[in-house]
């Protein structure tokens, strides 16, 4: 029988794979501001967040201590400035070094760790706000997810609250997603608070339509079934 610590070090060895023929194979292009879907999605995306934040009474980062586990190379950290974070509030945890390389060359001012986040390096309750943003969808063995999220429950403080961006459906064209539905985070955060709901439009959707209207985009993404995403807020059961 797999132990929990063997199954972290092969789902790891898998991540790594994944992400290196990620890079290999889709264009940088999708990624690119430049590029009209992946405009249209980040700045949904931000609203969608801003939104949220609102929601539960939160108008400002100033002074929240904020992490975010699979950080990438800090591109959410970075725009957390905007809302009012401050620099040395905000931590990036990753598994992978050239993110992590990356991310400390575009952020220098913000503290950023290449770390295994199913053991996070800090203690109990020291972080106001963790985020995870399509993180849980790449990991595709359960224990793992489990161990991931009972570490984000723990470094919590009693108050703070966890923002979940993630798919809830499979990519039919990527094996190496997964989607998480309701369900499972509702049993990956056993005890806790948990507030979803659906948005961003279908990928494929919006680079089909994003290039000619915005406004197609807009409308169709209020139609729960043609959402890909769940956005929430998890916190400790008061």
């Amino acid at each position: 029988m797999e132990t929990a610590e063997n199954s972290v070090r092969s789902e790891a060895a898998r991540l790594r794979a994944a992400y290196a023929q990620r890079d290999h194979t889709i264009p940088a292009s999708r990624y690119s501001y430049f590029t009209p879907s992946h405009l249209y999605w980040m700045q949904q995306r931000e609203r969608d967040f801003l939104r949220t934040l609102r929601q539960v009474g939160w108008t400002t980062l100033r002074d929240k201590r904020v992490l975010e586990v699979g950080c990438g190379d800090g591109e959410v950290l970075r725009s957390f400035l905007s809302y009012g974070a401050k620099p040395e509030n905000l931590v990036g945890v990753d598994l992978l070094q050239d993110r992590i390389e990356a991310a400390r060359h575009l952020a220098p001012h913000i503290e950023f760790h290449c770390a295994d986040a199913t053991t996070l390096p800090f203690p109990d309750a020291s972080f106001h706000f963790v985020c995870q943003v399509t993180v849980f969808t790449s990991i595709l063995d359960w224990q793992v997810r489990r161990q991931l999220a009972g570490e984000m429950i723990r470094v919590l403080t009693s108050d703070g609250l966890i923002l979940w961006y993630d798919f809830h459906m499979d990519n039919p064209s990527n094996a190496d997603v997964r989607g998480v539905k309701e369900r499972e985070i509702q049993a990956l955060f056993p005890g806790c608070s948990i507030a979803l709901r659906r948005v961003t439009l279908a990928p494929p959707l919006m680079r089909l339509l994003a290039p000619y209207s915005w406004l197609a985009c807009y409308v169709l993404e209020k139609i729960p079934f043609l959402c890909t995403h769940y956005i929430g807020v998890i916190t400790h059961k008061i």
